[in-house]
């Protein structure tokens, strides 16, 4: 007889249109300020091949990236959800930069009953970073989702959108017990939109960049509704107004810089130090931190 087979639900594998949340852009004005931060308090990368210069800067976080050109000021309208190996590791690095970042808006915290541990960023961005376990496998490091606030009532058409126009998955739930619309952004990734009743800054300018699968359905629709606002190149497009498929009202503002799975920059590698290894507490061959629990044979 045939060994019975175990029934599996393969819908948990399905990432819909969006295959992956690759970079937020946040304007900085102080590039060794932001060194400071996201080198030496929350571990990070500082990519060693692209924008090395005083102008931009890249910061490897796993598989995904900030980019921060230094020219101004952006703050995100919500928080960043980081995946991090190790909790207690990072609280002692956030303690070591603390007087380096005195006289700005840098600070951390672990809520009471929380199982993140809150950044406040020099400028005021605000990040929730978790421990890897369970619930992020195979995932080690990484950036989990970008949240927004966005106002009451919006949630169903922010949905909406993203099924009908970009054609992604998309689950109505709950963040800090206010509705949301949780988006599936990449494997183990999300664009979490929940609403609140507190005033909304002014947008920003900043901007997150997703890949797609199907690269010009949602570009047709987005150029039939006039969405479109930059025409970057073969392989990109950006649009920023995010609307109710059914009779255009305006919901919110996020700049998307959508890329095809085409573009050049794809797939590319990216290089994460170990911020254990120091002079002192050197070990020949760990000087990369792997992003995926695979990479180290668990």
């Amino acid at each position: 007889m045939l060994e019975k087979q175990p029934k599996f639900d393969r819908t948990e594998e399905d990432l819909g249109n969006i295959v992956g949340l690759e970079h937020l852009n946040l304007l900085i004005p102080d590039q060794q300020i932001a060194m400071t931060f996201y080198v030496g308090g929350l571990g990070l990368t500082r990519d060693p091949y692209m924008t090395t210069g005083l102008g931009n800067m890249w910061i490897n976080v796993g598989d995904s990236q900030f980019h921060l050109p230094t020219r101004g000021t952006q703050v995100l309208r919500g928080c960043v959800g980081l995946v991090m190996p190790d909790l207690k590791k990072l609280v002692e690095r956030l303690k070591l930069v603390k007087k380096d970042l005195s006289g700005t808006k840098f600070g951390f915290k672990t809520p009471k009953g929380a199982t993140y541990v809150e950044v406040t960023c020099p400028w005021g961005n605000k990040f929730r970073c978790y421990g890897a376990g369970k619930s992020t496998s195979p995932i080690v490091l990484g950036m989990s989702y970008n949240q927004f606030n966005v106002p009451v009532g919006t949630v169903k058409g922010i949905a909406k959108f993203y099924r009908e126009i970009m054609g992604a998955d998309v689950a109505m739930g709950r963040w800090d017990k206010a509705p949301a619309a949780r988006v599936c952004a990449g494997h183990r990734q999300e664009l979490i939109f929940s609403e609140t009743k507190k005033k909304i800054p002014e947008f920003d300018g900043h901007h997150l960049q997703i890949y797609i699968a199907n690269f010009s359905g949602p570009y047709q629709k987005l150029l039939d509704r006039g969405l479109i606002v930059q025409e970057s190149n073969q392989h990109q497009y950006r649009f920023i107004d995010i609307v109710d498929p059914d009779d255009g009202k305006l919901l919110f503002k996020l700049d998307h810089e959508v890329r095809a799975m085409t573009h050049p920059l794809y797939g590319r590698s990216k290089i994460n130090r170990n911020p254990d290894q120091s002079n002192a507490l050197f070990a020949k061959g760990h000087e990369t931190q792997p992003w995926l629990a695979s990479a180290t044979g668990s």
